[in-house]
């Protein structure tokens, strides 16, 4: 019973954070426009989701304890580029993807910057 109670738990914590962003993609892909979604917001939102997913695998813990993080990344940066792309402006995207993508690398660097990305 404590099996089958841990297993619905877990996928359905999954299945509930692959929908989590869709709507508010949806909605931008119908109106055509990036209203109403704070750029700074949604960067903060994705630096501190890539620090946590960076911390679990630095640190090795089961997937299956940060699995819906790379979900809930993939679905930030289609939005941030929903973002860009309704602005006018998708040549600002490369270098916010280019921090997020070195920073996945360097956070790793040393075992305190990692740490220290992680503290309270």
């Amino acid at each position: 019973m404590e099996d089958a109670l841990l297993w619905f738990c877990n996928w359905s914590t999954l299945g509930v954070c692959a929908g989590l962003k869709l709507p508010q993609i949806y909605a931008q892909l119908a109106a055509r426009s990036a209203r109403g979604i704070s750029l700074p917001s949604l960067l903060l939102e994705l630096a501190g989701f890539l620090v946590f997913l960076r911390y679990q695998c630095y640190y090795g813990n089961p997937l299956l304890t940060y699995l819906e993080y790379p979900i809930l990344i993939a679905q930030d940066a289609a939005l941030l580029l929903c973002v860009f792309h309704f602005n006018g402006n998708m040549k600002q995207a490369a270098p916010y993807m280019a921090v997020f993508v070195s920073s996945w690398f360097i956070l790793s660097l040393q075992k305190w910057i990692i740490d220290l990305a992680m503290q309270e």
